[in-house]
């Protein structure tokens, strides 16, 4: 009689792990650092959060950062100065994890899938068909992992510029949602323990992601696709 031997976990489940917990560890040694420095961070120039943000850009691009996390952060210390740098490293973390997918040969990776799993085709023709609204909605959710989406559209194939648009046009809602909280905040350990605080933010946070859920479910609702 044969045995079975264990199902191993494939490349991609133990990536998409590793950025969906990693971000969870670093997030709240970050919160311990933030609480015990706050005044330190209070007396920080323009100039070293700028410096800040481009170092946070690349650990934002390897899920060391959630990009939300550093809005409400940032909305803490800054304010509404703090937008431009958000967008800025946002749309940085983006162009890296594009360009590192495209270094580690994601074509030959999604035509492995392909030829494991017929059914990605029939879902990546679906997916060309509908770039910009599915990246979008996808992005306009405050609870997908950032770097897990950003990923997925680059080894899918998504055009860079489909990817910089929507999620560009995603984020925002998001992004000055954190900020706001942050500034409204009068204790940055409740904050950061508590960021959806509020009637106001709750009500908007679950309107996001309502919204969002509703547009990436009409992508995978069934329909013909012309061939």
């Amino acid at each position: 009689m044969e045995t079975s031997s264990p199902k191993k976990l494939s490349l991609p489940v133990i990536i998409s792990i590793l950025l969906t917990v990693v971000p969870l560890v670093t997030t709240s040694i970050a919160t311990a650092w933030a609480v015990g420095h706050e005044s330190q961070l209070r007396s920080w120039p323009f100039e070293w959060w700028v410096i800040a943000t481009l170092i946070l850009t690349l650990a934002s691009s390897v899920a060391l950062t959630p990009p939300t996390f550093l809005a409400l952060v940032y909305g803490y210390f800054l304010g509404w100065t703090a937008l431009p740098l958000l967008f800025g490293l946002n749309l940085g973390a983006i162009a890296i994890i594009y360009a590192s997918a495209n270094f580690l040969h994601a074509s030959s990776i999604r035509g492995y899938l392909i030829q494991v799993y017929p059914q990605v085709n029939s879902l990546l023709r679906r997916f060309y068909q509908n770039e910009l609204r599915l990246i979008f909605f996808a992005k306009l959710s405050p609870v997908l992992p950032f770097a897990i989406t950003n990923l997925f559209f680059a080894m899918a194939g998504a055009r860079f510029k489909q990817v910089i648009a929507g999620g560009t046009l995603g984020m925002i809602p998001r992004t000055v949602l954190a900020v706001w909280a942050g500034r409204e905040a009068r204790d940055i350990r409740y904050l950061l323990e508590h960021p959806n605080e509020g009637l106001a933010t709750k009500i908007i946070l679950i309107l996001l992601i309502v919204v969002s859920t509703i547009g990436i479910g009409y992508f995978f609702k069934d329909k013909k696709i012309a061939e």
